[in-house]
């Protein structure tokens, strides 16, 4: 469609949302502009006080991550994987928050504005230790250093806590399971965020192995059966198809957890998260066992 100035319907939706942002940068509250691109460094940001003004996939992540809460003034910059470069610049960044995931991009974001590349995830790696690390590093960068030691001390004072009421609890290890279908599961190691946190509450991982971060190579879901002893705890929600599979598997209802009534589904919780998602996790583990 061409109007009477010979615009196109696509220039003159851009050109609104142009409008829109323009609006955004001018009336936002004095402070460090930040876009983060990752998760992880999302959360991290929300947690010190410093609230990035884009952000990508929103949606998703007030769905799937649901904590920390985004105000509406957050711009959404599109997909993680393929981030929108001509909205990023109009947001006008002073810094960019990525991950090493994300390091074939860190060129073009560099020709935008400064990036900080955290790791949070690293094979073999606890990532409770370096989500900690993550809010010394970005409040240093932001000159806001009592900011992450406040946060970091809460993080500390709140699993402590939580420990405590879950010490009755480590009479059974737990496996950690994202359900994908009635014969597979995504298992979460000591090298992921919940079993990192399960480590600091004191409980034992049911799973020795390392995590497995793709449906790619899913896990055959017999395998929950290997610890007879141990509660499953779903996360991320089964989906309907594949709940309704398990309803009549017979192979799902005799894994020991599930006929013996240890099963502990939770609600949604950002696998790929910072210090927010460890603390929602472990709150919600804690309400779900009832501690």
């Amino acid at each position: 469609m061409v109007t009477g100035g010979g615009l196109t319907r696509r220039a003159l939706l851009g050109a609104a949302a142009a409008a829109t942002v323009a609006g955004r940068v001018r009336a936002a509250a004095p402070g460090p502009r930040l876009a983060a691109i990752d998760w992880a460094m999302l959360e991290t940001a929300a947690a010190i006080g410093a609230m990035p003004v884009a952000a990508c996939e929103l949606l998703r992540f007030r769905e799937d991550a649901v904590e920390p809460a985004l105000p509406g003034s957050v711009t959404d910059l599109g997909l993680r994987s393929a981030p929108n470069m001509e909205l990023l610049q109009l947001v006008r960044p002073e810094l960019i928050l990525s991950s090493p995931w994300y390091a074939p991009m860190a060129p073009r974001f560099g020709t935008i504005a400064p990036v900080l590349s955290l790791p949070v995830y690293v094979p073999g790696e606890s990532p409770w230790p370096h989500a900690i690390a993550a809010l010394h590093a970005l409040a240093e960068r932001l000159d806001m250093p009592r900011a992450a030691e406040a946060a970091a001390a809460a993080a500390a004072h709140d699993l402590a806590g939580l420990a405590a009421r879950l010490a009755p609890f480590r009479d059974r290890p737990v496996y950690v399971a994202d359900i994908g279908d009635a014969r597979h599961f995504r298992a979460f190691g000591a090298d992921s965020m919940f079993g990192a946190i399960l480590g600091e509450l004191g409980l034992e991982n049911a799973w020795t192995g390392g995590s497995r971060y793709a449906f790619a190579a899913p896990v055959p879901i017999e395998r929950l059966a290997e610890r007879p002893e141990a509660r499953i705890v779903t996360v991320s929600g089964i989906p309907v198809l594949a709940r309704r599979a398990l309803e009549t598997s017979v192979l799902w209802n005799r894994i020991p957890a599930v006929a013996e009534g240890r099963l502990l589904h939770l609600a949604p919780v950002n696998p790929f998260g910072g210090v927010p998602a460890g603390l929602r996790f472990a709150r919600l583990l804690a309400a779900g066992l009832g501690a």
